[in-house]
């Protein structure tokens, strides 16, 4: 039985090889390789760049991907903890009321950054 799991598992290990390989290959073989100073050029949202290249990131997102985050440690946790609660009982609450008053700081923190409060 454990000789078909290792089976299994070296199946997915060699798909995932097969399905990789092209994708290293294949840009090698067909991108252009002549470097010309369009080419070299900065992008900066399909416009011609004026003045000095940036290289200062947008952060107007790092809010969205904070609750993002914070959303899918709560999702995964709470998954757990429901799965199990019928085997716990009302013991286990007094594990997950601290652990979601923890995960909301940062829940608090990203609706100030991204100035959403009044929607939520």
């Amino acid at each position: 039985m454990v000789a078909s799991e290792f089976f299994l598992v070296g199946l997915l290990a060699a798909f995932a090889v097969v399905a990789a390989v092209p994708m290293i290959i294949i840009p090698v073989l067909f991108a252009p390789k002549r470097p010309s100073p369009i080419k070299s050029q900065t992008f900066e949202a399909g416009q011609v760049p004026k003045g000095e290249s940036k290289v200062h990131l947008m952060m107007q997102y790092y809010a969205f991907l904070i609750m993002f985050v914070v959303f899918d440690v709560v999702v995964m946790f709470m998954f757990a903890w429901g799965t199990a609660y019928p085997s716990l009982g009302l013991q286990s609450a007094f594990v997950i009321i601290p652990f979601l008053a923890v995960i909301f700081i940062p829940m608090w923190y990203a609706l100030n950054l991204a100035g959403r409060k009044e929607l939520w």
